[in-house]
């Protein structure tokens, strides 16, 4: 890998990691095609996606730096120093308790099926097109069935429980983090701008983990090269990462979700026609 690819997969996990169509899916696509993934050590590629995520993650933090103090502040108020029963504390408080009760899901099964999701398999580009359809699927029965009225203040404990189960999915490439969860918020009812503002919240926690624990592991078989590619990949993939929340925050006020719907067809269609030609492989 040399600095161009780096910039590259930055920028894509970028525009990728927020929209509903997959980083992960992405950037395995772009590292088949750039011959970056090693079929022997695919954990290596894992570890590489892990750590430029930290990149989105840099850049969720900065959008949402006045609501994440707001959150803390409120969190600690509530609980520790003036404690107040659930029902009593602040809508900030209680966000705090859905984003830890959204993260346990996520954190059992990765936990659970940690080998599985840094094998083979899950690079596999067939699973990645089935994802990307069947996800397009599921989020144009939410587009059909959502009510699209319940905002921020309406999440409950188990709307949070429900999307925090979803978050679970996207260990799956090729299904999206904020595709599973935004499609579940949907189908609780969330407008649209309200489901991905919370997906992009509870993202945090989770992407922090995973990134922070492959980054360590992997310092083992990174060397000085691959470390100042690691970086500068995550530099590109925060600038671009912010780029990204705003404009999905301003599309999704006035417009659904149906054009992530028909790109994620169209790419899952277009690699199943490359795995057939031998272009791709699997």
């Amino acid at each position: 890998m040399n600095i161009i690819d780096a910039i590259i997969l930055g920028i894509i996990q970028g525009i990728t990691e927020f929209l509903p169509i997959s980083s992960t899916g992405h950037l395995t696509i772009a590292g088949k095609l750039m011959n970056l993934i090693s079929s022997d050590h695919p954990e290596h590629w894992t570890a590489f996606i892990a750590v430029i995520q930290l990149g989105t993650l840099i850049a969720v933090l900065i959008f949402f730096r006045n609501d994440l103090l707001l959150i803390i502040k409120d969190f600690f108020s509530d609980n520790l120093f003036r404690r107040k029963s659930f029902s009593e504390q602040t809508i900030n408080s209680k966000m705090g308790w859905y984003l830890v009760i959204a993260t346990i899901p996520v954190a059992i099964i990765g936990l659970g099926f940690k080998h599985i999701i840094e094998g083979v398999l899950t690079k596999n580009l067939y699973v990645i097109a089935a994802s990307f359809i069947i996800l397009a699927i599921i989020l144009t029965i939410a587009e059909k069935l959502g009510k699209f009225k319940r905002e921020t203040k309406d999440i409950k404990w188990y709307d949070a429980l429900i999307i925090g189960i979803a978050q679970s999915f996207a260990l799956i490439p090729g299904s999206s983090r904020s595709g599973t969860t935004i499609t579940a918020g949907l189908f609780l009812g969330l407008k649209r701008e309200t489901a991905a503002r919370f997906s992009f919240l509870m993202s945090i926690p989770a992407v922090a983990a995973s990134g922070l624990l492959e980054f360590y592991q992997s310092l083992k078989y990174i060397h000085s090269a691959e470390m100042i590619n690691l970086i500068v990949a995550t530099i590109f993939s925060a600038l671009v990462g912010y780029i990204s929340i705003e404009f999905l925050l301003r599309y999704l006020k006035k417009n659904s979700t149906f054009i992530f719907i028909i790109y994620r067809v169209i790419v899952g269609i277009i690699i199943l026609l490359l795995l057939s030609k031998g272009i791709l492989q699997p």
